[in-house]
C-alpha cells in the first residue's frame, strides 16, 4: 500500500537511546557510539574522522541549531559545520526530500519487532529508493539501506533509556572555531 507523507507510526518527538551504529559508504564502514536525545545527536567514532582543522572523535549535531560541530580535542575547540538533511542520522521514519513510502510488511532487526519500508526520495534532483526498517514501539529507524548506491546505516544493539543533557552542550574550556580571512589577518 502506498502511503504519501508519514507513516501511521506513532512517532515520539524525544526518542532517548544510546546504541552503536555501522555506516558503511562506498565499500568503507564507519563505526560509532551514538547517543540521542530528541533533535540532538552525539557521535563517538570508534576511529577519527578528517576535519578540515584536524581529526576528530566525536560530532555533536544539533538540529535545533542546523549545525554539526566537531570537537578538536587538541585543540580545544569546536568546528561548526551546517547541518545536510540528507547526511544525518535518520531518528524518525520520515526521511529529507521524501516522495513516498510503501509498507513492505513485518520484520525483525536488532532482534526488535520493526515495519520495513521502502521509501523512495528525491534528493536535490536526484532519486533514490531505500529499504527502512522502523522500531515498532518506539518509530525510530533501526536499519536504512539504500538500493540505488553502495550506502546503509544500523544499529547493531539500541538500548532506550534518558540521555544526559550535557552530552549534547559545548564542552567547558571549548572555543568555537571562527574562519578569519586575509584581511582580518592583515590587520
Amino acid at each position: 500500500m502506498a502511503q504519501d507523507g508519514p507513516p501511521s507510526l506513532p512517532i515520539p518527538q524525544q526518542a532517548e537511546f544510546s546504541a552503536s551504529l555501522m555506516k558503511r559508504v562506498e565499500g568503507r564502514r564507519f563505526e560509532a557510539q551514538v547517543f540521542a536525545k530528541g533533535d540532538r545527536i552525539r557521535l563517538e567514532y570508534k576511529y577519527a574522522v578528517k576535519t578540515e582543522l584536524g581529526y576528530s572523535s566525536i560530532e555533536i549535531i544539533r538540529l535545533d541549531k542546523r549545525e554539526s560541530w566537531f570537537l578538536l580535542a587538541q585543540r580545544r575547540q569546536i568546528l561548526p559545520v551546517p547541518v545536510k538533511p540528507e547526511e544525518i542520522l535518520p531518528i524518525q521514519p520520515t526521511l529529507p526530500g521524501e516522495k513516498n513510502r510503501t509498507l513492505v510488511g513485518d520484520a525483525t532487526t536488532i532482534g526488535r519487532p520493526s515495519k520495513l519500508y521502502e521509501v523512495r526520495v528525491d534528493y536535490n534532483g536526484r532519486n533514490e529508493r531505500f529499504y527502512e526498517w522502523v522500531d515498532v514501539e518506539t518509530g525510530v529507524v533501526l536499519k536504512l539501506v539504500s538500493q540505488d548506491r553502495d550506502w546503509s546505516i544500523e544499529y547493531l544493539r539500541i538500548r532506550f533509556s534518558p540521555q544526559p543533557g550535557y552530552y549534547f552542550d559545548e564542552p567547558t574550556g571549548y572555543k568555537r572555531w571562527v574562519p578569519t580571512s586575509t584581511s582580518q589577518e592583515r590587520g
